[in-house]
């Protein structure tokens, strides 16, 4: 087997079950040397459980790979400086920043609070935007001081929720659009310095979809969580340096590029309300005919 990651290091956050788990386990299994960031908190958000971490970096210590345990919150502005100086500190450097950590708070619109929207938003938005924050100033300054490319990574995770749209999930929805489009801007800013950033939107079945809907050991089979690392191990690897700016869907029997927003039918601005009506209508049956969203299977 070819280790596409070798001496490459990666901070995975949300790494102690599910998907962040599986991302780790393959990284390192390429050779990277892994920071498992996880707070062990519950699907919710609740409490704190450092054993999910510890456990993954046994089994990585165990296969003769380097890793080490990591509790900052990444939704936490210091916590998230602190992750990525553990790193630098660690093991000398720092290449790929896996975003993956998330909690749910479904609740249709009229009956959502405050704080399940607050709660989605402060961990999947900024728990990605903080840590990506605190790591593209380090790279800024590595690629000055080496005066080229420093070759780096970050992944974001996103979801169908967020680029298609789910019930009872604006908030986690709002969260990971969000994050899709701070992914494709942040890539922008960052190829300069030689960063890719790209989003991976997973079909997996983890804890946070554990119950949605009942499943065949087939389909269990098909959303186990290994699937979706695969993608995430080359995109950390150098061999992805032009490959940026993207959203991908992985997990459930396929891998695929996500095309986001794009300009379809359009007619000249008009001022009068009572005969646009009619063609905006024209125009949406147009775009739908033409959108092949038809048929789509959403997660």
């Amino acid at each position: 087997m070819d280790r596409l990651c070798e001496g490459r290091v990666a901070i995975v956050t949300g790494a102690g079950r599910g998907l962040g788990r599986e991302h780790a386990l393959m990284l390192a299994a390429h050779g990277a040397k892994i920071i498992v960031n996880d707070i062990g908190t519950s699907r919710e958000g609740s409490g704190k459980d450092p054993s999910p971490a510890s456990q993954v970096v046994d089994e990585i210590r165990k296969a003769g790979g380097e890793a080490a345990t990591n509790g900052d919150d990444v939704a936490d502005w210091n916590g998230a400086k602190s992750l990525i100086d553990f790193a630098v500190t660690t093991f000398g450097r720092l290449d790929v920043l896996i975003n993956n950590a998330g909690i749910l708070r479904d609740r249709m619109l009229p009956n959502m609070s405050e704080d399940e929207w607050d709660a989605v938003m402060r961990v999947h938005l900024k728990g990605t935007f903080a840590p990506s924050r605190h790591a593209a100033a380090y790279w800024r300054d590595r690629s000055k001081a080496i005066a080229g490319p420093v070759k780096a990574r970050i992944i974001t995770t996103t979801s169908t929720s967020g680029i298609y749209g789910n019930i009872g999930q604006t908030n986690y929805g709002a969260a990971k659009a969000g994050i899709a489009a701070f992914s494709i801007i942040a890539a922008r800013e960052l190829k300069r310095y030689g960063v890719t950033v790209n989003a991976i939107s997973p079909s997996a079945q983890t804890r946070m979809t554990e119950g949605l809907r009942e499943l065949t050991p087939e389909q269990r089979e098909r959303r186990n969580p290994r699937w979706v690392s695969p993608l995430v191990t080359w995109l950390a690897s150098e061999e992805s340096q032009d490959v940026t700016a993207r959203v991908f869907q992985a997990g459930n029997g396929i891998v695929a590029v996500c095309e986001g927003w794009r300009r379809g039918p359009t007619i000249e601005q008009t001022d009068d309300p009572a005969k646009l009506g009619p063609i905006v209508k024209e125009m949406i049956a147009a775009a739908r005919k033409n959108s092949g969203m038809d048929g789509l299977e959403l997660d």
